[in-house]
Order: C-alpha cells, then structure tokens, then sequence
C-alpha cells in the first residue's frame, strides 16, 4: 500500500500505535490478574515509552527483513492481495512479537536471572493475541485508515486534505 517513504512512516505509526495499544492493554491485563481502570490509566504512560521502540525496530529493523522473507513465500500481482496480506502480517507478528516481549520484560518485568524463562513465557502468552489481534482487527483498521489518508484520485494516491 505505501508507495512513497512518507507513506511508510504513516502506515508504520499508524500499525505500531494500534498494536501497541492493544498488547499494552493486553499485557497490563495479565500482570494485574485482569484490567481495571487503574490499570488502562497505567498502560496509557507506557505506552509512551514503548510507542516509539516499537516504531523504531518496526521501520527500520523488521520491514527491512520482512519483504525479503515475504516474497519468497508469495508473488504480488500472481497470488491472491490477501494471501499476500496475510503472509506479511503473519511474518511481521513473527518477528514483533519476541523483539518487543523483549524490550517489555527489560523494561517492565526486571527478569534478573530468570530472564530467558520470563522472555519465552511472555513470548508464548503474546503471540496468539499479537497474531489475531494484527490479523482481524488492527491490520484491517490500519489499512482502512491508510485508504482514507491517502485518497485515490484519478488512478494515483494523494495526501487527503
């Protein structure tokens, strides 16, 4: 969908905003044994923190890997756009989701020497809501509101004003 580098900066904090908030609240959730308003007050700083790690590895360390792997797998103009759609999705999720399990243990569970059990835990427990949350909700979402930013006119995308 992005054509231009500024559309990939969009679509990237657009994606990394919308997962970000849902695996915070996710993840805040299971440390407090359920989510609370307290709790939703609490996952809102740190998504201040987190928001620009996961922007950062997502734009310039995964979406460097990702097409690589990506079209080995698929051939856009030759596969169907979703198949190629769910392929990317599912192997961003692959690498997002151990790389930021992995700054969230560092930054908000202090493993000590437990550390690779506590990555791999959390890594487990992310996963399958990093997955379907990325598959059904927020990759439709992003690609939704990326359509609406960027209008289609006359064959060729513009900023919508």
């Amino acid at each position: 969908m992005p054509k231009t580098k500024f559309q990939e900066v969009v679509f990237c904090l657009l994606m990394s905003f919308f997962m970000v908030i849902a695996m915070e609240l996710y993840n805040t959730g299971l440390r407090m044994h359920g989510l609370t308003n307290a709790g939703m007050l609490h996952t809102f700083r740190e998504i201040i923190l987190i928001l620009p790690i996961c922007f950062i590895m997502s734009f310039f360390i995964v979406e460097r890997i990702v097409p690589k792997i990506v079209f080995q797998l698929v051939t856009p103009g030759e596969d169907k756009p979703v198949f190629v759609i769910l392929i990317r999705s599912s192997v961003t999720v692959a690498f997002m989701c151990p790389i930021m399990s992995l700054w969230g243990i560092c930054i908000f569970k202090q493993p000590g020497s437990e550390f690779l059990p506590v990555w791999l835990q959390t890594v487990v427990l992310n996963f399958p809501m990093a997955f379907f949350w990325q598959l059904f909700f927020c990759g439709p979402l992003v690609r939704f509101l990326f359509r609406c930013i960027f209008e289609r006119k006359n064959g060729q995308e513009e900023f919508a004003s």
